[in-house]
This record gives structure tokens, C-alpha cells and sequence, in this order.
């Protein structure tokens, strides 16, 4: 009977196994397609400080915005080409060209969808034949929900602005700059201050402190069931399906944004399920009953304020050692491709409700599902059969795998090797998720301050 479940288990491994080679092949040459969102972080910070100038004195103006705002998005949009543009930013290729040297051609804009826009085209068309020609105000407050476009339009029209571009909003779009800026420079400092330290520790006393760690009872093939099966198989291909076609069903009048985020929120719920379901019968299968022990994870090792403590500092220690090997990675590879969709969907929302979905989801769903899969079952195993070394590499692997991007690979191996440490040298899963959830914040607080 225990061969035919063993054989039973291989089989529907290896079906697992073939699966998840095709699904994440797949998913990893659709990556090279995608747009990397760096071009619109870039783009959303210099429209921040073009609405953030009239705040900032003069004499200071060229230390903190050197060059023109809107001249570097406009060299930016024309290395990229036309079609390729969304259509907002084929407006703003238009609008902020030189307009004695500009020649509009209306073929280009034939796909265009926004009626506003293609209204617009036609007025700066004729701006651009006869300069006395003046926009209609009616038209110019069509696009005042847009405050950088908005702005841009009343330059180029010599409309005064100053009712939506305020004191106020530009004094707010001047600190929102200021905490882009040096929110990721003070985190570098005291991460690359506080990782010296542990390196120079470490090399004191030649030993890292591994704390005691209790793998569940189950084997390799286990696992593969698990990742492959449970992750990949159920998860990102049959779940997605049900997931998908439920928030479609009772999404018919709601705004796209909003469903956008029950998608994402609704689906990662339903990913999550089934590998969370297998753990279940794989541990019931070994004691003939469900008995879930704390000791698996070690949540009583630490206590919360002492887990969020160890989370912060590996959060701190990893972002030099990340940051550090994707600018290696646009050094060596310009343009890269195949950021995670999910951070375009927040950059460009401006619903309330579906935003706090996707902070729900990217901050607490995502590091708690996460790291009780790869570094609270997946890891300890691993480190039981292969050492923690290999194990802390592998599952690290496995987990920037996972995530189908072939230019996020490096960075994310090594943010999953500083999870895997931070589980290990603390001893309590909560740190790594406490150091998980912080990574996902910071990239989510700082998409939320580009918003214009």
C-alpha cells in the first residue's frame, strides 16, 4: 500500500514538475515583453517636480531640479517609439515639443480611444498653424483631474493655472519629492552602516548563530507537490481561472480600477489556497491527524516587537546588497523588461478602495503566504537535507523563480537570501514576514508618493 502511494506521489510529481517547467518557461519569455515600470517612476518624478517648482526657491532650483522637468520627459518619450506610447503620453510627446518646429501628423493618432484627446490634437493643431488661436477654458477644465496635463496645457495656452496648481499642491508635490528622494538614500545609509557591522562581527567571531529549527515530517517529493503542484499547478494555472471568472461576474458596473484590485485580491486568495490545502493533508497523512505544533515555524521563539525588530534589521541589511545588484543589472542590460505588472496597477490608480485592496494584498496576504511556504516549510527542509547554506540558496531561488520576471531574478534571489537568514538566525517565521511585509510597504509607499 506504501508503494503504491510512493508511486502514486511520483507520478504526480513529475506530472507537476513537466507542468511548471512549461507554465514558468512560458511565464519568463512573457516577462521579456512587458514593460519595465522604471520608465514611468522616472516619468511621475519629473512631473512631481514640475509642479513642485514654484515651492522651491530659486537659488535652490538647480540643486534639487537641475535640469528642466519637462524637457527630460520629453527626450525620454522620444527614445521610445510613437506607437508604443500610451496615449496620455503621446499628448504629452505633443504638447511639450517645440511647437515652432512641430508638425502633426493625424495618422498617428487614429487608434486614440479618450474623445478628450483626440479634441485636443485637433486644438493644438491649430495652435501650431496659427498661434493667436486660443483653447476654449470649457475644454482646459476637461483635463483637470489630470494636474500635470492640465499644467503642461495652460503653458503652452497662457492660461493661468494658479486655481488648481496652488501654493498648497505644490508645496505638497515639493515634499512628496524631497521623501522620494531621501527616503531610499537614508535607508541605503543605515542598511550599508548596520550590514558593515554584522560583516565585521561576523568575521570576529568566524560563526553564524543558527538558532534550532523543527522541519515538518515530510520529504522532497513532498515539496515538489507542494511548490509544483500546489503553487504553480493549482495556484497560478487552475485558480486564476475560478478567481478571475468569480470577480467578473459581480464586477459588471464598477470601474476598472476597482476590478483590477478584486482580480488581484480575490486571485491571490484563491492562489493561496490550494498549496495552504496540500500542507494540510501532508502533515494529516503523517500523524493520521491535523495537529497544527507552533514549533514548525517557532512563533513563540520571539515575541512580536522582538520578530519586527529582526525584520527591520534584515530589511535594512538587504536593500544596499539588492539595490546594489540591480545596478549591476541596468549597467549590464539597458531597457530591461518584465516588471511585475502589479506595480504599474498602483502607480496608475487613483481609486481609494481598490488601493487599500492592493496594500492589503501586496503588505499582508503576500509576505504571510509567501514566507510560511519558502521559508517556513520549504526551508527548513531543504536545510535538514541539503545545510542551511544550500537550503537558504535554493529556497531563495525558487521563491525569485516564482515570481516570473528574468530581469527581477537578481534582486529578488537576493532579498530571498536575506529572508532565509533572517528565519534562520532568529529563529521565528514572524521575522521574515515582519522583513517581507517592510519590503513590500516601502516599494508600495514609494508608488503611492509618485501618484499625481
Amino acid at each position: 500500500m506504501i508503494q503504491n502511494i510512493s508511486k502514486k506521489k511520483l507520478v504526480l510529481a513529475l506530472i507537476s514538475l513537466i507542468i511548471t517547467f512549461f507554465v514558468w518557461q512560458q511565464g519568463l519569455r512573457e516577462s521579456l515583453n512587458r514593460p519595465s515600470v522604471s520608465f514611468d517612476i522616472s516619468q511621475k518624478e519629473q512631473e512631481i517636480s514640475e509642479l513642485s517648482l514654484q515651492s522651491i526657491p530659486i537659488n535652490f532650483q538647480k540643486f534639487i531640479i537641475p535640469t528642466d522637468p519637462v524637457e527630460e520627459i520629453n527626450i525620454s518619450l522620444s527614445k521610445v517609439a510613437f506607437n508604443e506610447l500610451t496615449e496620455r503620453n503621446k499628448l504629452i510627446r505633443v504638447i511639450s515639443s517645440d511647437w515652432d518646429k512641430l508638425k502633426i501628423d493625424k495618422n498617428l493618432f487614429v487608434d486614440l480611444k479618450n474623445e478628450n484627446y483626440i479634441l485636443l490634437i485637433d486644438d493644438v493643431d491649430k495652435k501650431v498653424k496659427d498661434n493667436s488661436y486660443m483653447l476654449d477654458q470649457d475644454r482646459l477644465d476637461l483635463f483637470k483631474e489630470d494636474v500635470f496635463l492640465y499644467h503642461l496645457l495652460s503653458k503652452k495656452f497662457d492660461f493661468d493655472d494658479s486655481d488648481l496648481i496652488t501654493k498648497s499642491l505644490s508645496k505638497k508635490m515639493f515634499l512628496k519629492l524631497l521623501a522620494i528622494r531621501l527616503l531610499p538614500l537614508l535607508t541605503i545609509i543605515t542598511g550599508s552602516i548596520l550590514a558593515l557591522k554584522i560583516l565585521f562581527n561576523l568575521v570576529i567571531s568566524k560563526k553564524i548563530r543558527w538558532k534550532e529549527y523543527k522541519p515538518l515530517e515530510l520529504d522532497l517529493i513532498d515539496m515538489v507537490l507542494l511548490i509544483a503542484g500546489g503553487f504553480v499547478v493549482l495556484g497560478e494555472v487552475v485558480s486564476p481561472l475560478f478567481s478571475i471568472s468569480l470577480v467578473e461576474l459581480f464586477s459588471k458596473n464598477i470601474s476598472v480600477e476597482l476590478s483590477q484590485s478584486l482580480k488581484i485580491f480575490f486571485g491571490y486568495l484563491f492562489m493561496a489556497t490550494p498549496p495552504l490545502l496540500i500542507v494540510y493533508y501532508q502533515i494529516k497523512s503523517v500523524n493520521g491527524t491535523f495537529i497544527f505544533n507552533k514549533d514548525y515555524f517557532h512563533l513563540n521563539e520571539l515575541s512580536i516587537k522582538d520578530a519586527f525588530s529582526q525584520g527591520l534589521k534584515g530589511w535594512l541589511v538587504v536593500i544596499p546588497f539588492v539595490l546594489l545588484v540591480s545596478l549591476i543589472m541596468n549597467t549590464l542590460i539597458n531597457n530591461q523588461n518584465g516588471s511585475n505588472p502589479l506595480l504599474e496597477i498602483v502607480l496608475n490608480n487613483n481609486n481609494y478602495f481598490s488601493f487599500f485592496l492592493l496594500f492589503l494584498t501586496t503588505t499582508i496576504l503576500a509576505p504571510l503566504f509567501e514566507e510560511t511556504v519558502f521559508r517556513g516549510i520549504l526551508l527548513p527542509i531543504l536545510s535538514r537535507d541539503f545545510g542551511i547554506f544550500a537550503g537558504i540558496f535554493i529556497s531563495a531561488f525558487i521563491f525569485a523563480l516564482a515570481h516570473l520576471s528574468i530581469s527581477e531574478m537578481p534582486p529578488l534571489l537576493i532579498l530571498g537570501i536575506g529572508l532565509g537568514v533572517i528565519r534562520m538566525v532568529s529563529g521565528s517565521l514572524l521575522s521574515s514576514v515582519f522583513m517581507h511585509s517592510l519590503w513590500n510597504g516601502l516599494t508600495f509607499f514609494n508608488l503611492f508618493l509618485l501618484r499625481t
